[in-house]
C-alpha cells in the first residue's frame, strides 16, 4: 500500500470519529502525524471522489460527505492510487505472457481478487469501531500473518 493510501484512510477515520464536526487540515495532520502538504493533496483527491466536503474560511475544515458505514476501504484506495493491482502499469487481465510464463497473469488476477475481498469488506465504520469482518479477523488472527518474510 502506498503512503498516500495510508494517509487517506487515517484522515477519513479521524473525520469519522469527529462525527460531523469539521476538522481543519492542520488538526487532521497533527492528530494522525501526516505531513500537512501531503495531506492537502490527499484531501483534494478525497473531495473530488465525494468522500469529504470542504468548507472554506477561518472556521472551515473537512467533514465526511457520506456515512462511515457507506465508505469501504477499496473505494478509498482507488480514489487515491487508482486500480488495486497494476502490472507494468496495466490491469492484470490486459497483460499477456507467452511460453512458460503464460499463466503468470492469473497470479496477478488472484492477488487483486484477494485484495478486493479484504478491502471491499471493511468500511470506515468497521475501523472506527474496531470491528473487522470475520473473514478479515481470521486472517489477522493467524500467527503467520504477523511474521515478516
Amino acid at each position: 500500500m502506498s503512503a498516500r493510501f495510508d494517509y487517506a484512510v487515517r484522515a477519513l477515520v479521524e473525520l469519522a470519529v469527529a462525527n460531523g464536526v469539521q476538522r481543519s487540515r492542520r488538526e487532521l495532520a497533527e492528530a494522525q502525524n501526516i505531513p500537512g502538504r501531503y495531506l492537502e493533496a490527499v484531501l483534494s483527491d478525497l473531495r473530488r471522489a465525494g468522500f469529504v466536503a470542504a468548507h472554506r474560511g477561518p472556521a472551515g475544515g473537512y467533514v465526511l460527505a457520506r456515512s462511515p458505514a457507506q465508505i469501504n476501504v477499496a473505494e478509498v484506495a482507488r480514489a487515491v492510487d487508482g486500480p488495486l493491482t497494476l502490472v507494468q502499469g496495466q490491469r492484470p487481465e490486459n497483460v499477456t505472457y507467452s511460453g512458460s510464463s503464460r499463466h503468470v497473469h492469473e497470479l496477478w488476477i488472484g492477488l487483486r481478487a484477494a485484495m478486493r475481498a479484504v478491502l471491499e469488506s471493511v468500511t470506515l465504520a468497521d475501523l472506527v469501531e474496531g470491528r473487522l469482518p470475520a473473514e478479515v479477523r481470521a486472517l489477522i488472527d493467524d500467527p503467520d500473518a504477523w511474521r515478516p518474510r
